[in-house]
């Protein structure tokens, strides 16, 4: 089993597929490792050789932000909008939906379970 950015990858995938496991790292991303390490995209990760593991692990150590220093670096932007205190930081902060759905109907993922309020009856 491969061990890249501290993610276990699935050995009987695709390396193009099995690289989407990481976070930070989508399809369009892992074509592009693909090609740039000259995979074929037939190949599997168990196919890999321990010398081109440790060469994509390189590679991707390099030139993509990825995991925990991703994850990091996103948690930051959210912290400094709300420290700004910027329209889209106290949206994030008050949990409503920040890039301008509306809120009269629907956004119940962001908003939670709907809370019945008592005497509006009609």
């Amino acid at each position: 089993m491969a061990r890249i950015a501290g993610v276990n990858i699935p050995t009987n995938k695709r390396v193009e597929v099995a690289l989407t496991y990481i976070h930070g790292i989508g399809s369009t991303t892992a074509k592009k490792i693909c090609a740039d390490l000259s995979f074929t995209p037939e190949r599997r990760v168990s196919e890999l050789v321990d010398a081109e593991v440790i060469q994509l692990r390189e590679y991707i150590d390099k030139n993509i932000v990825v995991e925990g220093d991703l994850r990091r670096e996103v948690a930051m932007n959210i912290k400094r909008l709300m420290d700004l205190k910027s329209y889209r930081g106290l949206r994030h902060r008050s949990k409503l939906p920040v890039r301008g759905q509306r809120t009269h109907t629907n956004a119940r993922t962001r908003k939670g379970k709907a809370v019945p309020i008592a005497g509006k009856k009609k």
